[in-house]
């Protein structure tokens, strides 16, 4: 991982790094904070962590984060877990997020997409209108901060009107996507208890209607705790008896009234995906999403008023908090409700065309299976708007990097990103001043003192360790829900490196400080000795045309032996005969390691998922180790439970 090896896929010109907002911010901090002027990110990126609280204190007063009662200090104890953030400041995430209202009333704050793909606009006056009557009728129905509300809603504007009256009243956020089924909702809702829940009556996808007026009233028979439900009839249904209506909570005209909170008071719950237990309730505060997220979107995404900011995702990932808080940095958000895929592959581009997108959002899956469906998105659609188009979810192949580069432009500023539900952040990603070199991220978030360990707690460079974060960052948890000693918090990230926060992910930091993603640490692929992540495996095989997707595992064996199968969901019309399975372990010798080419490899009739999409490595370890179905992974967190069935039923015939 040397410099020397390519040259960079795309280099920012001088007009482009002069007018980025980090270039900017840089020379303000070298001005008012003692930040080097010279060096480029590099050197602000050293800065930012040798001298966090410096850096911090920069951060809050270039984006004019307003507290209520001022901080004593930015930070007062760094130990991790722990951290405690700008003791003695009191704000309000929501009145960030409003401000553009201020100075921009009749400009678009939200942008809502449906299969039509057909814009629809909320201006900033609107959006602050429907806030403040709901946050009043919140106050009415005795929503207190602290309290949680619950929203199982899509991708649409009542959900961010939903998220920021409850963040105005100081109480908690919390949101599942309506595909979600009843069970694993109740498993995530049940643990806080939510005392209002916003409901729709059904969504559309795909070209179809989903009635889930059924799951609705499970969820209502299942949460006792529950004092009132809104009804948003997306398909048009009256509401239920007992519920209210939501065109009657937005009716009124109302300012907005913002209480103000402590800067650690939690703002909303997200879940980890839970595939072997219930999934983790991970609380972050008002403050510390605030500050991260200006950071994140203002100076690593390069995002202000000018910019319309497009992200595929659902409410019940971590990616939708991201990108309603486009809104701190006056961006307009494009809310895209619907399937990605729909009515063809192009879809997203589309969408992406219709609302002027300048930075698009999208996983890496996608990309290559627009790749795959052979989609030309910049000889079909005029998206001269993008300035740059980001992925996350797993790793983006370099064959993905490339296919950007020439199908949508070459001079396309490609930013693979990597974080996670942990910190609703990014670790790694977007930087408008670096170069892009294929197959890595460009560098380390400011503020984020990212490394690679060996397994003696030795940082390395150019060599696959552990991902670790050694000082903290104002949005890790601040604690996990029910977790009343912190003992699952701890256990989560904090085991293996006292002190230090260990993500659970291979990388690679290069010579040139860029990273590379291998894949999930805990299903890591060891063979002799000899460590491979399973998204390299991915990454190679992936690229043969008749592999839809892959899913590999590594299986220790009670005499010693480990076994390595490699399962493969074949496009349509492919047979996995010889010659096949002879290119696959060629492609896999040649491009990645012959000990990792794999002992069997099998054809299944699909990849199980989380219901974010990402595959589920761990529990299909579990079940070829023979571990029951029920014990190895938790049912209500899997997009299809029976595909499930087929690993079991390989085990048991395995096992004989």
């Amino acid at each position: 991982m040397t410099s020397a090896q390519t040259d960079p896929l795309w280099q920012p010109d001088d007009e482009r790094i002069a007018s980025a907002a980090v270039t900017r911010f840089q020379s303000w901090a070298a001005e008012h904070h003692g930040a080097p002027a010279e060096g480029g990110y590099p050197a602000l990126h050293r800065w930012s962590v040798e001298e966090l609280e410096a850096f911090w204190q920069a951060v809050v007063e270039w984006f004019d984060i307003r507290f209520d009662t001022p901080y004593e200090r930015v930070l007062g104890d760094r130990s991790m877990p722990g951290a405690d953030w700008f003791p003695g400041a009191t704000l309000n995430y929501a009145e960030h997020a409003l401000r553009a209202a201020d100075e921009r009333p009749h400009d678009t704050a939200l942008l809502h997409v449906d299969e039509t793909h057909d814009p629809t606009p909320t201006t900033w006056a609107e959006l602050r209108r429907q806030v403040g009557s709901l946050a009043a009728e919140l106050r009415a129905l005795g929503v207190s901060p602290g309290d949680r509300v619950s929203g199982y809603l899509p991708n649409v504007p009542q959900s961010v009107v939903a998220l920021l009256a409850t963040a105005a009243v100081g109480a908690v956020w919390t949101s599942c996507a309506p595909d979600f089924g009843a069970r694993s909702v109740l498993d995530r809702f049940q643990q806080v208890e939510p005392v209002v829940l916003f409901t729709v009556d059904g969504y559309r996808y795909g070209g179809k209607e989903h009635d889930r007026r059924d799951t609705v009233a499970e969820l209502r028979a299942e949460l006792p705790s529950l004092r009132a439900v809104v009804h948003i009839p997306l398909l048009g249904t009256p509401a239920p008896e007992g519920t209210l209506a939501w065109d009657d909570l937005v009716s009124g005209d109302v300012e907005p009234v913002y209480e103000q909170v402590p800067f650690a008071h939690p703002l909303w719950v997200l879940y980890s995906s839970g595939t072997t237990g219930l999934p983790k309730a991970i609380v972050q505060s008002q403050g510390g999403i605030l500050v991260e997220h200006v950071k994140q979107l203002g100076l690593h995404c390069d995002l202000g008023p000018e910019d319309v900011f497009f992200w595929y995702t659902s409410t019940g990932w971590m990616m939708w908090n991201f990108l309603v808080s486009g809104l701190l940095t006056g961006t307009t958000v494009v809310l895209y409700d619907g399937s990605p895929g729909y009515p063809d592959t192009a879809a997203q581009w589309r969408v992406a065309e219709r609302t002027r997108a300048t930075l698009y959002g999208t996983s890496a899956a996608y990309v290559m299976a627009c790749a795959k469906a052979d989609v030309h998105p910049g000889r079909d659609f005029d998206l001269s708007a993008v300035k740059c188009v980001a992925t996350t979810g797993s790793p983006l192949p370099p064959d993905g990097f490339r296919w950007l580069h020439d199908e949508v432009r070459d001079n396309l500023w490609i930013a693979s990103v990597s974080g996670g539900t942990d910190v609703c952040s990014c670790f790694a990603g977007a930087v408008p001043t670096l170069p892009v070199h294929i197959g890595e991220l460009q560098a380390a978030g400011l503020g984020t003192d990212l490394q690679s360990w060996d397994p003696s707690g030795k940082p390395v460079i150019g060599e696959v360790g552990e991902l670790v974060v050694t000082n903290p960052m104002p949005s890790m948890p601040i604690h996990f829900w029910n977790d009343p000693d912190g003992s699952r918090y701890r256990d989560s990230y904090f085991e293996m490196f006292p002190g230090v926060w260990r993500h659970g992910d291979w990388i690679t930091i290069t010579d040139h400080g860029s990273v590379v993603i291998h894949g999930r640490s805990d299903s890591t692929l060891n063979r002799q000795g000899v460590r491979m992540g399973s998204a390299d495996i991915y990454e190679a095989v992936e690229r043969l045309p008749e592999i839809r997707e892959s899913l590999v595992i590594g299986l220790e064996e009670p005499d010693g032996g480990y076994w390595m199968p490699l399962f493969v969901h074949l496009v349509d019309g492919a047979t996995l005969d010889d010659e096949l399975i002879d290119r696959i372990k060629r492609t896999i010798r040649s491009e990645l390691s012959p000990r990792h080419v794999p002992d069997e490899i099998i054809e299944v009739p699909g990849v199980p998922h989380t219901l974010t999409g990402k595959r589920i490595e761990v529990p299909v370890k579990r079940l070829l180790q023979g571990t029951p179905l029920a014990k190895a992974v938790n049912a209500g967190s899997v997009d299809d439970l029976g595909l499930l069935h087929f690993y079991e039923s390989l085990a048991a015939n395995r096992r004989g």
